[in-house]
């Protein structure tokens, strides 16, 4: 069963969607389960916010109520919020909610260790919710920190932890993933590589990134996702899916393509 652990939807201009923008014309429209089946879509999925919204996680539950394609979701919230950790609990009791994910990328490098976040955090942890880190390289000293002060927090790095591929840039990240790697309770999502090699979004270019999160994380630890639709930016479902079987041994390709994100959120 092909399980893609990162994908998203949504309808512009509607349940808060205020990205992509125009100036993102291939992606800049309605996208739907449906459109993921035609472009040769997995045999389930977890949807993942796209937008800083209560209203985008509600309508994504919504719809992962309806199509059995959706597995889980991975919403968002608040968590600076004075009542978030009662939010979190109340959001929790759906079960299609697997996690959360607060778009780091777009915060301070720093702010996931604000003491003002640990009632939350705690919240997510008696919830049993993981914790998706969408973050850029400049966050990974921090998220190690994060992680070792919250050891029964399940963790999950998206796309890699961003390595700047398009720049050629290996340092620091190559050392700081191998550094969260080697804490047990972290996982790492092998998805959205494409769109960080810029004007050369080739299998070739992302390769060696690719091997080194092969390498520290392994397979077991390592869940296959699209990010589509942002993938279109940079290439196709169907290559993308391709390309990372063919980097893959074939003992570590049911964990990478569906077992790991199975065990890790709770599908």
């Amino acid at each position: 069963m092909l399980i893609d652990a990162h994908c998203h939807v949504w309808r512009i201009g509607e349940n808060d969607c205020r990205w992509p923008t125009p100036d993102l014309p291939v992606i800049h429209r309605d996208f739907g389960l449906d459109d993921l089946r035609a472009a040769g879509g997995p045999d389930g999925v977890v949807l993942v916010q796209s937008q800083p919204s209560e209203q985008d996680t509600a309508w994504l539950l919504a719809l992962a109520a309806e199509d059995p394609l959706a597995l889980g979701v991975v919403g968002w919230m608040d968590l600076a919020a004075p009542d978030a950790p009662a939010r979190i609990a109340a959001l929790a009791r759906d079960p299609k909610l697997k996690g959360l994910r607060p778009m780091l990328q777009d915060l301070a490098s720093d702010w996931i260790l604000d003491p003002g976040l640990e009632p939350a955090i705690a919240a997510m942890v008696e919830a049993g919710l993981a914790f998706d880190a969408l973050v850029r390289p400049r966050h990974l000293p921090s998220l190690l920190a994060f992680v070792r002060r919250w050891p029964d927090l399940r963790v999950v790095v998206d796309h890699g932890g961003k390595p700047a591929i398009g720049e050629g840039g290996m340092e620091p990240w190559r050392d700081d993933v191998a550094a969260l790697a080697a804490e047990p309770g972290v996982q790492c999502k092998l998805s959205g590589l494409l769109t960080e090699a810029g004007d050369c979004p080739t299998a070739e270019v992302v390769a060696p990134y690719a091997a080194h999160l092969l390498e520290v994380f392994g397979p077991e630890r390592l869940m296959w996702g699209s990010d589509w639709p942002v993938l279109n930016l940079a290439g196709g479902y169907a290559a993308w899916r391709d390309t990372c079987e063919a980097w893959v041994p074939p003992a570590g390709r049911a964990a990478l393509f569906g077992e790991t994100a199975r065990r890790f959120y709770r599908l």
